[in-house]
């Protein structure tokens, strides 16, 4: 039976409702969205809340939307991890929108992404998503024809 690590993720948009996607420092040629494992006793909420401030340095935000379910992926044949050992991951979505006077800082302690963009709907490469793009598609798609202000 596989196992798979309880995850969050945030899907998140600016100003303009454009979608950010965000480059991988460990995997330049892999753009993403933040997302992070909920620990014990966690909400999934909290859990975006503390990663996006982990990982892009910012509490200014509303959570606007989430997933009405769980999406998990595998991970690729091969991938390992020093802390722990599951075959995929298994992710709460959250849809955020910055307000207007966030800021980004993807230099952090441990960065995780080297840069980010602001990309339409409409723009978005699911190929750039690598093993994740299914469920990546999945989000995006509920995320827009819920959210018909996302251009």
């Amino acid at each position: 039976m596989k196992t798979y690590r309880k995850n969050t993720a945030a899907i998140i948009l600016n100003a303009e409702n454009e979608i950010l996607l965000f480059q991988r420092a460990d995997l330049p040629q892999i753009w993403g969205f933040p997302q992070g494992g909920i620990e014990t006793g966690e909400a999934p909420e909290q859990a975006v809340v503390r990663e996006l401030e982990e990982e892009i340095g910012t509490k200014d935000f509303e959570i606007i939307g989430k997933y009405p379910e769980l999406l998990r992926y595998d991970f690729p044949e091969g991938m390992t991890f020093p802390d722990w050992s599951y075959d995929g991951q298994e992710q709460q979505y959250f849809l955020i929108r910055l307000y207007p006077e966030a800021s980004i800082n993807v230099k952090t302690g441990h960065p995780e992404f080297i840069s980010y963009k602001a990309v339409p709907f409409a723009d978005i490469d699911f190929n750039t998503f690598s093993f994740k793009a299914d469920v990546y598609q999945k989000a995006l798609t509920y995320f827009k024809k819920e959210f018909k202000e996302i251009k």
